[in-house]
């Protein structure tokens, strides 16, 4: 049986001399392994008619992590703790999901990732979260605490996550300073950390949609992150 072949978006970077490149962390590519998925990487530098056929040939796409949405595509406050802007990102990532979600293509979204579905479809982020959102954690904890358990996220027990996950409390990571605010329409909000934070959405007459604001590629090692990649894995072989 043949391995679902998984599109993972990336970021454009630049190496120690200065050389641009195209760079994904490796955690990533091993969850969906890890999964029984076949991974593949789409650059963030294709023409839209590249990134396109690159999306007909694959079967489920994973959204990453990284910099901030440009302000063009969300409708947001200036900050100055926005950075990493990377527009040519923003337009092939969300030209994807819209047409993932146009089409019912599994899709799943990880920090960045979540945001991005949530731009696409019409809704907005809070562009630093602490200074936004009334009685807010510091949901970008310092250092590197990647696989550091910082916060719970109650999951709604009626919701597609929740079945996905089998549990409604989770233990996550937290390295994002934006977050979601107003939910785009489509999107059923359905987890959130202890301050009020949307921090899992779904899209619940999709075949497969669910992005969540941690980051689970790093906490494999829990049986929910386990279910979560499995689920979107097997869903895209479908």
């Amino acid at each position: 049986m043949s391995k679902p072949l998984i599109g993972i978006t990336t970021r454009n970077g630049r190496d120690a001399d200065g050389h641009p490149l195209t760079a994904l962390q490796h955690t990533y590519i091993n969850a969906v392994m890890q999964a029984g998925g076949l991974p593949i990487l789409i650059p963030s530098i294709l023409a839209e008619e590249d990134f396109l056929n690159l999306y007909s040939l694959v079967a489920g796409i994973l959204f990453t992590g990284g910099g901030d949405i440009s302000l063009k595509y969300c409708d947001g406050a200036a900050h100055p703790r926005i950075g990493e802007v990377d527009e040519a990102r923003d337009v092939t990532e969300i030209g994807l999901m819209r047409a993932a979600v146009r089409d019912g293509k599994p899709v799943l979204g990880i920090c960045r990732g979540a945001q991005v579905m949530n731009v696409a479809l019409g809704g907005t982020l809070y562009t630093h979260i602490y200074d936004q959102l009334k009685g807010a954690l510091d949901h970008a904890y310092p250092g590197d605490l990647r696989r550091v358990l910082v916060h719970p996220v109650n999951v709604d027990e009626d919701s597609r996550s929740a079945a996905i996950f089998g549990e409604t409390l989770l233990n996550v990571n937290s390295l994002h300073h934006q977050g979601l605010k107003n939910i785009a329409p489509g999107l059923r909000a359905a987890g959130v950390s202890p301050d009020g934070l949307v921090e899992v959405v779904e899209i619940t007459d999709h075949p497969y949609a669910v992005s969540v604001q941690w980051h689970p590629e790093w906490l494999t090692d829990q049986v929910p992150m386990q279910r979560l990649f499995k689920s979107f894995v097997d869903a895209s072989g479908q």
